[in-house]
């Protein structure tokens, strides 16, 4: 099965997501690549558990959803998103048996470790998400990488570290082979939580979406008879906290982007294309302006593209409809 972040529930159960096996241990791969460690390592079960992996790259996950299938591994989620977004706001608290990470992307340059997911406060975060008794699994050719880990592992505060060796399936998958053929070995470290601090769910408000619900962000206003967007320029916000002030240093801020103002083809009234962008998330929304029956206008978040709503999705709906004020709207109703 293949899932947007919109097809989730926040959070979500085993027992929707793998409705005939909801009792099995439950895997998140993070990065799966083309998916060939799951297979290798799921036939050393005597029953499959269920499997979440997650990815950035689209052509990764077409490869890895073919090698699934044809494994016969049909209680497989699949889904492209960043990593930290589906593992704080899908996974439920005390769910997940293992996170494996193999051959992450390393962000070796100075100045990037703030990329890297392996840093503490995932780790706190993943041992919220974990049972008791249930790892993070790393494996690694990237010594510098594997020794930060592990550092940041131990300053989580909720972390040991075990050294141990690879899940054989781990050196299955593309980049062990590559390695092997050069005669280069990885590194695999064990990392089990001693606690399991709460880490709440938060940047989503309500799922799933009805277009119609009142919680919807929307505003309604009156338009000056003048009004016409041809003076339409793009226009930037920003707000919440930085990454500096938020709580775990993750940053919790949101940038919005008005891109371009459109006449609407189905509605009387106009459309907004919105960039938003919340830490890792990024979600582009359409912000309609429609015609009332009263001479009002509605101002609302379109359901185009699953959208969720996140305070960045709801700034969106106040970016626009603040931009409208400046072009002499009067607002009588805020909903965001």
């Amino acid at each position: 099965m293949i899932y947007r972040l919109s097809d989730f529930h926040f959070p979500d159960a085993a027992a929707r997501l793998y409705p005939d096996t909801p009792d099995r241990p439950w895997v998140l791969e993070v990065g799966f690549g083309d998916g060939r460690f799951w297979p290798h390592h799921a036939a050393t079960f005597p029953e499959a558990p269920n499997y979440l992996g997650v990815e950035l790259s689209g052509v990764s996950l077409l490869k890895a959803a073919r090698r699934l299938r044809a494994a016969g591994l049909t209680n497989a989620v699949l889904t492209k998103l960043p990593a930290g977004v589906l593992v704080r706001e899908v996974v439920p608290e005390g769910a997940l048996d293992a996170i494996v990470v193999n051959f992450p992307d390393p962000w070796p340059k100075a100045g990037h470790t703030d990329h890297r997911l392996l840093r503490a406060p995932f780790f706190r975060l993943a041992a919220s998400r974990l049972r008791p008794g249930g790892a993070v699994l790393l494996t690694t050719d990237h010594g510098e990488y594997f020794e930060f880990a592990c550092h940041e592992a131990g300053a989580s505060g909720v972390m040991r570290v075990d050294l141990t060796d690879a899940p054989p399936a781990a050196l299955e998958t593309k980049y062990a082979l590559k390695w092997r053929d050069l005669g280069l070995g990885a590194h695999h470290a064990r990392f089990t939580p001693t606690a399991h601090p709460p880490v709440p769910h938060g940047a989503v408000t309500r799922y799933p979406f009805e277009e119609e619900s009142p919680d919807v962000p929307h505003a309604i206003l009156t338009l000056p008879e003048t009004f016409g967007p041809r003076e339409f320029g793009k226009h930037t916000a920003r707000g919440g906290q930085t990454r500096e002030t938020a709580p775990e240093g993750d940053g919790a801020g949101w940038t919005v982007v008005l891109l371009d103002l459109y006449r609407s083809l189905g509605k009387d009234g106009w459309v907004c294309l919105a960039h938003v962008v919340e830490g890792e998330l990024i979600q582009e929304v359409l912000v309609g302006v429609t015609a009332r029956g009263d001479g009002t206008h509605l101002v609302r978040l379109a359901r185009f593209g699953g959208p969720i709503i996140t305070p960045g999705v709801k700034a969106a709906v106040g970016t626009v409809t603040g931009w409208l004020e400046g072009q002499g709207a009067v607002v009588t109703h805020r909903g965001y």
